[in-house]
């Protein structure tokens, strides 16, 4: 059977490399297990992800902070329903055995949960004026599109500590989407992130996500 091929996630769309190249990520446990075809991805693609998480972002940070952290939280009941499944792929991609990478897909299924909360609590502060007739108070907004990086032996925990609250405070992010947010995943991409991308892009299109 041919291993699949992953392609990048811009703009709302999942498409080649421009570098028009790709390699094998190998199952470091058995060599001839090729778990997927990846794109060999360049610096325009860097830039073509960044444009794309620019142009997401100006939906996004309008979208209310509790309508976010909905769409996070239906993120974490779907990585839920579907933890056994990552585990078992995260164990061919990278090596842990699966005590650990079940432990790894469970971590952002908790940050997905505790984010959602968060949508309902991004309060500002109101503080005293020193001036006559004056009000004085705080407002949180959006800063702007994320460039993220993330090592690899982590490849779902640790990029979820960093994606979920960027997104559900009304940032974009790109990592290495169309959220707007973008991420670089170590040395290798993984099948796992690529799923994660690919769940957020079921609920929001463009989604503020770029890879």
């Amino acid at each position: 059977m041919a291993a699949q091929i992953y392609k990048n996630l811009i703009d709302g769309e999942w498409v080649a490399s421009r570098s028009g190249q790709t390699f094998e990520n190998l199952n470091p446990a058995d060599t001839r297990d090729v778990v997927g075809v990846f794109q060999r991805s360049d610096t325009r693609d860097v830039d073509d992800a960044v444009a794309a998480a620019k142009q997401a972002w100006e939906q996004w940070r309008l979208t209310p902070a509790p309508k976010r952290a909905e769409i996070i939280f239906r993120c974490g009941e779907i990585l839920q329903q579907r933890k056994e499944e990552y585990s078992q792929l995260m164990t061919r991609e990278m090596g842990k055995v699966l005590r650990e990478t079940r432990g790894d897909v469970q971590e952002a299924i908790d940050t997905a949960y505790y984010m959602a909360g968060e949508g309902r609590r991004l309060f500002g502060a109101t503080v005293p004026s020193e001036l006559p007739n004056k009000f004085a108070m705080a407002v949180r907004t959006p800063i702007g599109v994320c460039g993220m990086i993330a090592p690899w032996n982590f490849p779902m925990a640790i990029p979820s500590w960093k994606i979920f609250p960027a997104l559900v405070c009304g940032n974009s992010v790109t990592p290495s989407g169309q959220c707007s947010i973008v991420v670089k995943y170590g040395l290798w991409p993984w099948p796992t992130d690529w799923f994660t991308h690919q769940i957020f892009h079921t609920f929001w299109n463009p989604s503020p996500l770029s890879r």
